[in-house]
Formats: structure tokens, C-alpha cells, sequence
């Protein structure tokens, strides 16, 4: 438990570090083009951005991904972005919930959370990895409880998993495990990669075993891959982050590709989304919902 904290804590800084480095890149959101509109017949200062996503209301179609759910200190940045986002009127995702459930430090991920952001939608947030063996529907169910959340976020991290001294890499059986999860759970699911992006073909996969949104969570953002090569002092892992440290789809194709196949899918893009013109490029795409980590952070 103590290794899982010191990870935690550990993928706080590195990402951090990472955006210096990201803000320097040539970004995939760079290659979509929208056209000028010249003649708009719209006043400029008075746009209605509000969008309804998942039954829920939201004054922008923004979305605070899952970021932090394992250390102490996360408590207090739990804390700070809920309250923003309370102000705002957008969606908040928690990071993963699995120390939260194991009992080490709940890291805010307590009903105080809803108390500081009362009215916006919550989404509670475990691994794809720990559904089968991990944890039971009721400790599944309790995730959601904890935070009084709206729904549950299930993170897709199988390179991340592989690329840790103590990961998780038996993912058999997990697509039923999900399928499990969807039809016994109070609320709906959002299946999300964590910056290598999700397949039209695996979409349609989640979505047939019940999940209700997806969120590409695309490469382009905070790349996990090097978060892990850069805390491990392992040679093998760190020489297998330098062959993987570019692998996965970028948010653009992931966005288009999944739009296409599911025509009614709630969409969330996240994964280099920088600034409100990759947003409006990414809806363009077909995205309802738009989302940072990183940058939030």
C-alpha cells in the first residue's frame, strides 16, 4: 500500500514536469482545420455554451478529468478543483478511488466532496484491472456512495499497468467484468483510456457490454508512458517507455473514428485538448463534452 501511495504521489510531480515539456510540441489538434466564418449573425459576447450530457446539466460541455485519488496531499487539490468547478458549472471526474476503498487515505473522496460541489455532476472513478478480482459489486457501488457521484468513470491503463514494477497485467475476462459492473450499478458508465486513446472497434465493445459514454482520452496530453519510464529504476521498463513513448491515437482520429461508428455515443474528448480553439475543433469532430487533467492541475 505504501509503494501504491508513493506512485501517486510520484505521477503528481512527473505530470506536472511533463506539461513544461508538452506546451513546446507540435500538437495533432494543429492538423484540424475549421473554416472562418466571416458573416457569424451572432453577437460574440453572448454565446449559450450549456450542454446536457448524461442527464445532467452543464454550463460549459467541459469536463475536470480524473487526476488525483492517492495521496494525502491530493485532499486539498480535490478540494480546490471541486469548488472551481462548483463556480463554473462543469463536470468533475475523480482519480482512481482504490486506495479510497482499501482504506489507506481517502484523499477528499468522502461525501465532503459532494458538499463542495453540491449542484455539478460527480464522476466516482475505479480501474478496468480491479473489477474482476479486486473488488466486490458492493465496494464497487460504495466508490459511487463515497462521493455521491452521478457516474462511474472505469479507466482502460493496460500500457500504464505493464509499464509498473507491481502492475496489473492479467486483463482476461475484463470486457464481462464491465458488463457486470454496467448492469447491477445505480449509475451510468464511462469507459476512459488514460493518453493512448480507444478504437472505434473497442468502443463499440464497451458499448455493447452497456457502457453509456466514452472518453478517448487520446495520445497528445500527459503521457503516461513516460510518467512511468521516468519513476522506475528499472532498465528493462525504462528502455520499454522509450519504444512505447509515442504509441497510441491521437484524440483527432480516436474523436472521428468512434463519432463514426456510434453516431449516438456521449463522447468525451480529452488528451491534448489545450485551449478553447482545440475545443471547439474537437465538438466539431463530434464531441459532446471536452476534457483537461493536466492543465487543470
Amino acid at each position: 500500500m505504501t509503494e501504491i501511495l508513493k506512485r501517486k504521489t510520484d505521477h503528481i510531480d512527473l505530470v506536472l514536469k511533463q506539461r513544461l515539456e508538452l506546451a513546446a510540441q507540435a500538437s495533432p489538434w494543429d492538423e484540424v482545420q475549421l473554416t472562418h466564418n466571416a458573416l457569424p449573425e451572432q453577437d460574440l459576447l453572448r454565446f449559450d455554451l450549456s450542454t446536457e450530457f448524461l442527464g445532467k446539466r452543464l454550463r460549459l460541455p467541459f469536463l475536470i478529468s480524473s487526476m488525483t485519488g492517492g495521496p494525502f496531499k491530493a485532499e486539498k487539490i480535490n478540494a480546490h478543483l471541486a469548488e472551481a468547478a462548483q463556480e463554473i458549472g462543469i463536470a468533475m471526474g475523480v482519480g482512481s478511488q482504490r486506495i479510497a476503498l482499501l482504506s489507506a487515505g481517502s484523499s477528499g473522496l468522502t461525501n465532503h466532496l459532494r458538499g463542495w460541489a453540491p449542484d455539478i455532476p460527480l464522476y466516482a472513478n475505479l480501474g478496468a484491472a480491479q473489477l474482476r478480482d479486486d473488488f466486490s459489486l458492493a465496494e464497487i457501488q460504495r466508490a459511487v456512495d463515497m462521493i455521491a457521484a452521478d457516474a462511474l468513470i472505469i479507466h482502460l491503463n493496460c500500457l500504464q499497468e505493464l509499464m509498473q514494477e507491481d502492475g496489473d497485467t492479467d486483463w482476461r475476462g475484463l470486457l464481462a467484468a464491465i458488463e457486470t459492473v454496467c448492469a447491477c450499478l445505480d449509475v451510468p458508465v464511462i469507459a476512459k483510456e488514460v493518453g493512448m486513446g480507444i478504437s472505434a472497434g473497442t468502443a463499440k465493445r464497451l458499448v455493447n457490454a452497456g457502457v453509456s459514454a466514452i472518453d478517448v482520452a487520446g495520445k497528445g496530453g500527459t503521457n503516461f508512458i513516460e510518467v512511468e519510464a521516468g519513476r522506475t529504476a528499472d532498465p528493462r521498463l525504462r528502455a520499454l517507455g522509450e519504444i512505447f513513448k509515442d504509441w497510441g491515437i491521437a484524440t483527432p482520429d480516436a474523436v472521428k473514428a468512434i463519432r463514426a461508428e456510434l453516431p449516438h455515443i456521449p463522447l468525451i474528448a480529452s488528451g491534448g485538448i489545450r485551449h478553447g480553439l482545440d475545443a471547439a475543433k474537437a465538438i466539431k469532430l463530434g464531441a459532446n463534452v471536452i476534457a483537461q487533467a493536466g492543465p487543470v492541475l
